[in-house]
């Protein structure tokens, strides 16, 4: 596996080694040997499973307490990622990167705890497949404005008109409202 640190140096871009052929192909999607060595050496508790159909954006969730890291890919389909820094302490602080996950590129995104996560759906469907280093809390869960003019996050062919949020995504804070880390 190849690990590149992105914008943000914590959050980790993860491209595996594929070995193909006429049959198929295999890849290790994890090895925790290696990815503590790439600075990634937290326990996973929870695996996570969702689709969406096109033109869906999800997030950007965190969890305020119980703080979740999530080890993030596509199985099928096609998303844009993103991860915002919200710890305020860091050099970071209110900047994102996003990257294009397929089940054609099968590339993974670490993204740490203390970090809001969102995705939009390229494709027709996307199925993900996340790890996530603590339980779901949903009293802890809060939501990022996914259009935080402070933020601006640059979300690749979104046509607002189309776009399909849940209410609570919809009502999202604004980084200069919402509740942030140390």
């Amino acid at each position: 596996m190849i690990f590149s640190h992105t914008a943000i140096p914590e959050v980790i871009l993860i491209e595996p080694e594929v070995h193909g052929d006429s049959r198929g192909f295999f890849m290790e999607t994890y090895q925790k040997r290696q990815f503590a060595a790439a600075g990634i050496d937290h326990d996973f508790v929870q695996d996570n499973h969702s689709r969406s159909a096109q033109g869906t954006l999800r997030g950007l969730h965190y969890q305020i307490m119980h703080t979740q890291g999530k080890l993030f890919r596509v199985i099928l389909g096609e998303v844009y990622d993103v991860a915002v820094d919200l710890r305020r302490s860091s050099p970071t602080f209110g900047k994102w990167v996003g990257y294009t996950l397929s089940a054609e590129n099968k590339c993974q995104l670490w993204i740490p705890p203390g970090f809001g996560h969102g995705f939009y759906t390229l494709s027709d469907t996307a199925e993900v497949v996340y790890k996530a280093t603590d339980y779901y809390s949903p009293e802890d869960e809060r939501s990022l404005l996914w259009d935080d003019p402070d933020i601006n996050i640059q979300w690749p062919s979104l046509i607002k008109e189309k776009l399909i949020l849940s209410p609570k995504d919809a009502l999202g804070k604004t980084l200069k409202e919402a509740e942030v880390f140390a």
